[in-house]
């Protein structure tokens, strides 16, 4: 197969699937449909980083996410975009954004440690409502009487936000950020 072919599969793989798709996934479709191990993963990297490049200055571009590589409308073309569909998105309360937050920058975390800091309890609706999500998920139990449940964010949460990894969330501002640092840093003895 042609490299201007195999670029035209990709680009269509990554634009028919419903969700993002690894580098694994896109060459076992590929080379399954070929037959043979015909696309090298360096092959597949080339391609894609030049769709990436191809899509740079368009109203979509090619992300990688957590889960892989998908397309994706511009972030700027949103308020545009958005008067295509009745429905208006759905609005979060902050009390829900607060929680979400915590569990991002402060995971693995337990529900009294999100009350702890917020200084109010946190109602099982919202806890239920990110899980229904898929943005956070129960990652274990803490060895303290009770047992509490840990949560984490999910490879969903970081798609959502078009995130690769935690380490893309933006910095927390203002003076919050050094209790905040002092906090989680590990403790020296």
């Amino acid at each position: 197969m042609q490299h201007q072919q195999l670029k035209q599969a990709i680009e269509a793989l990554l634009f028919a699937a419903d969700a993002a798709l690894t580098e694994g996934q896109l060459l076992q479709h590929c080379n399954d449909s070929l037959g043979a191990d015909v696309v090298s993963k360096k092959q597949l990297q080339q391609i894609l980083a030049e769709l990436q490049s191809d899509y740079a200055e368009r109203g979509v571009q090619l992300c990688k996410v957590a889960s892989g590589y998908r397309f994706q409308t511009r972030t700027e073309l949103g308020g545009i975009i958005s008067q295509l569909w009745q429905d208006k998105p759905p609005r979060y309360s902050q009390a829900l954004l607060e929680t979400l937050a915590l569990v991002a920058y402060r995971q693995p975390i337990t529900r009294g440690d999100i009350e702890a800091i917020r200084g109010v309890s946190v109602s099982s609706q919202i806890i239920k409502t990110l899980q229904e999500r898929g943005w956070i998920k129960v990652v274990g139990h803490r060895e303290v009487p009770g047992r509490p449940q840990l949560y984490a964010t999910t490879a969903e949460f970081l798609d959502y936000f078009a995130l690769q990894d935690l380490s893309q969330l933006p910095d927390i501002p203002g003076p919050a950020t050094a209790s905040i640092n002092a906090e989680t840093a590990p403790k020296q003895e």
